[in-house]
Order: C-alpha cells, then sequence, then structure tokens
C-alpha cells in the first residue's frame, strides 16, 4: 500500500481513500459518541452551521472545541463526553482541525475518521478494501501535529504489518504540543483524563465511515470483526 501523509492545505486533489486523523480531540470525541449510542455524526462547515442544524433539529446534540458556548450543548472533550448518554441521537460535531479534514476529502470515495481508540479497526477496514494509494490527512498544526502524524504512521503500518507495537507511536503523542497544551490547561473545555482518553489504542471495536448523505457530510460507526475473526495477513 502506498502512503501518503499530508496536511490539510497539502490536499491539491480529490484522493480514492482517505484516513483523516484527528488525535487530539475530534476522533476521540467521535468514538465515544459512538460508544455512547450515537446514531450519526454530522461534520458541520461552520459554527454558525452547526447551530442553524441544532434550530432546525432541537433533539440534536451539537458540540465545539474550546469553552461553552450559547446554542451548544457540549465541548469537544472525551472526558466529559463519556458520562452522557446519547443513545439514538444525533451529534453535530464543529473542531478546528478535524472535521475540517474530513470536509476537505468529501469526494473521496472512502473516507475514514480516526484516533489511536479505533486505530486497528481502521487498518483492518483498509486491509478489506485493498486500496493501492490511502492518503493519511494530518490534520493538527498545518499537518505538523506530531500525535496525529504518529497515528496514522501506526495506522498505516498496521495495514501491512500486523503486529506492529504502538508503544513508540503513542509515545511521540504523549510527547507532543497538543498533548502539553491539554495538560497544561492552555486549551479550555478540557477534562483531566482527556489526553490519557486519547492515547487509548483500540479502545473500540468499529471503524468510523464519513459520507455525504445530501449536503451533509455524516460519520457513522462500523463494526469490524475481531481478531480472532481476521484471516491471516
Amino acid at each position: 500500500m502506498d502512503a501518503r501523509f499530508l496536511g490539510i492545505a497539502d490536499l491539491v486533489e480529490v484522493p480514492s481513500v482517505a484516513v483523516v486523523v484527528d488525535v487530539m480531540r475530534a476522533f476521540t470525541v467521535a468514538a465515544w459518541a459512538f460508544a455512547q449510542g450515537a446514531e450519526k455524526i454530522v461534520l458541520a462547515e461552520s459554527l454558525d452551521e452547526a447551530l442553524a442544524l441544532k434550530a432546525r433539529h432541537p433533539d440534536w446534540v451539537a458540540l465545539k472545541d474550546g469553552p461553552p458556548a450559547p446554542g451548544f450543548d457540549m465541548v469537544n472533550s472525551p472526558g466529559l463526553l463519556r458520562s452522557v448518554d446519547l443513545g439514538g441521537r444525533t451529534v453535530v460535531q464543529k473542531t478546528t482541525a478535524g472535521t475540517v479534514g474530513a470536509l476537505a476529502v468529501r469526494e473521496a470515495s472512502l473516507v475514514l475518521c480516526a484516533g489511536f481508540v479505533v486505530a486497528e479497526t481502521t487498518a483492518r477496514l483498509l486491509r478489506t478494501h485493498k486500496s493501492d494509494s490511502v492518503t493519511f490527512v494530518v490534520t493538527g498544526e498545518d499537518g505538523q501535529a506530531d500525535e496525529d502524524l504518529a497515528c496514522a504512521q501506526y495506522i498505516a503500518r498496521r495495514v501491512t504489518e500486523a503486529g506492529t507495537d504502538a508503544a513508540e507511536f503513542v509515545r511521540r503523542a504523549a510527547e507532543s504540543r497538543a498533548a502539553a497544551e491539554l495538560t497544561e490547561g492552555v486549551r479550555q473545555g478540557v477534562h483531566a483524563d482527556d489526553v490519557a482518553l486519547c492515547l487509548e489504542v483500540d479502545r473500540f471495536p468499529f471503524a468510523m465511515v464519513a459520507t455525504l448523505e445530501g449536503p451533509l457530510m455524516v460519520l457513522r460507526p462500523r463494526a469490524m470483526p475481531s481478531l480472532t475473526d481476521d484471516a491471516p495477513i
């Protein structure tokens, strides 16, 4: 598999297969939302669009980066989200980098959104898809976020080498600028457990697939077979 690692601004053409990585915190939060029962996540283009969707659908749950704000139900924190019952709900998510990256590749034939918490299931879906070329979109810090790059490289390695150890990749993410900013309180809307939750490897047994449903980019979980069900690679 030919893997490319690009920042959002470096996407000059529509990839066939894209894996959009945002470890801290958009797609860790998305995975937790599904674990808490959410049916789907609508990826909003802007805060205004998120609020407009919420206004049209008052039962939807709107969340954003940063501190709490009028009209939004939650902030983009896995530590805060993990205690919320989202059974059957639709979530509207707008973040600084993750949702932007997913919308940038909306025309790709397959769009996966990922973090460490769904790394192996994402790799397994890519193995099943048997794509010759995969573009990993490193969303943070204009493509320089080491937590996102480390996760992307780990998933790419797992596609072809199922025995790859996560430890070194997780160490890089733990030492990233984003981890430091979350730990030190530089970013707002943070729970003390956020970094640890973002660094959990393979917490959830599903991948996350984003598709266009009418005018909206919608993220849904896709269950994958357990490791014991996988054919030898």
